[in-house]
């Protein structure tokens, strides 16, 4: 987990762009705004995400298109990994349609911003 504080920089940056889009999401679709322990719990769980993306794309392939490598992996490990687990959990929890893709789609631009804006300030393979 060495490249975490090899890339803190972006990652930092792509955990303020999350907890953005987040707070505009919350407050575009009329919910109401978490308690500071809601805060807190999404902060960690926004900056976590960034950490996995900036380690997927230190290991993504070169050869591709940057861009096309930096967008592809958000919208792998978010089809992989984020939409499945959001889709049932919300499912079973009762939440209408409509909110589950306001949602998960949600997740999905948070990621797409994380990870450009990791490719764009850049990221440093562990030495």
């Amino acid at each position: 987990m060495i490249y975490i504080l090899q890339n803190m920089l972006p990652i930092a940056a792509a955990t303020v762009i999350g907890l953005a889009i987040w707070a505009l999401w919350l407050r575009r679709a009329g919910i109401r705004p978490p308690s500071l322990s809601g805060w807190a719990l999404n902060l960690v769980a926004i900056f976590w995400l960034a950490a996995i993306l900036a380690g997927a794309l230190i290991l993504a392939p070169v050869e591709a298109n940057i861009w096309a490598v930096t967008l592809g992996t958000a919208i792998i490990i978010w089809c992989g990994f984020v939409l499945p687990v959001l889709a049932v959990s919300l499912a079973m929890a009762r939440q209408r349609t409509r909110r589950i893709a306001g949602t998960v789609f949600i997740w999905l631009l948070i990621m797409l911003a994380q990870s450009a804006i990791m490719r764009v300030i850049g990221l440093s393979a562990p030495v």
